[in-house]
């Protein structure tokens, strides 16, 4: 009998050890009920890739969207004798428009390259409009993509509108090419776009 008592009191013994506090217990049910449980935590980000090769920008300046043909090693270097032999280059535009991209600058040589085209117009119709679509996408102050101009020029081309020419812009295409000239340009030659990209033509060119 005193052996099955004990069996009995351990088994109690264990039972009660199961049950939970009280008052967790009452506030468990009391959540349950109600449907209040807290909201469950937000799955942690993914990891950041590890760089693998050359890095992205490299890829990037290789893609067929830049690159028609791959520059040569003496137009590469061409670019750092003067802003001016990198900007009548139409692969050294379009590197220097990738840096630009990356100091949230790139407005500024987009809207340079709307006035070249402006300028090839002809027809009345096409100045017009294209004077147009310039003026909201780069001089309007309610554009995201405005560029940076001074009032005289920004108060000079407020009255050209009013009779677009093909020289509409020209004194803010001059503005804004002195200010990628003297603001960009030399960070540009400091970059790890142009000394990658200089650096994989040299290597080509002594390859071959």
């Amino acid at each position: 009998n005193e052996d099955r008592e004990r069996a009995w009191r351990a088994s109690r013994d264990t039972k009660l050890e199961t049950i939970p506090n009280c008052e967790a217990w009452q506030e468990f049910l009391t959540l349950h009920s109600l449907n209040t449980f807290p909201p469950p935590l937000p799955p942690l980000p993914p990891p950041p890739p590890i760089p693998m090769g050359r890095p992205a920008f490299f890829c990037a300046c290789w893609g067929p969207s830049i690159f028609s043909t791959k520059p040569s090693t003496e137009e590469v270097k061409g670019w750092s004798q003067s802003f001016d032999k990198l900007m009548k280059n139409p692969a050294g535009r379009n590197v220097f428009r990738e840096f630009l991209r990356t100091e949230y600058s790139e407005e500024n040589m987009l809207f340079w390259l709307a006035c070249e085209e402006l300028k090839s117009e002809c027809s009345k119709h096409a100045i017009d409009e294209k004077a147009r679509v310039i003026y909201e996408d780069y001089i309007s102050i309610l554009s995201p993509k405005e560029v940076s101009l001074d009032s005289r020029v920004r108060e000079g081309i407020n009255r050209k509108m009013q009779e677009p020419s093909l020289h509409t812009f020209d004194d803010a295409q001059l503005q804004i090419y002195t200010l990628m000239h003297r603001d960009s340009y030399p960070r540009f030659l400091n970059s790890a776009i142009y000394r990658s990209l200089l650096q994989s033509v040299s290597r080509s060119s002594s390859e071959s």
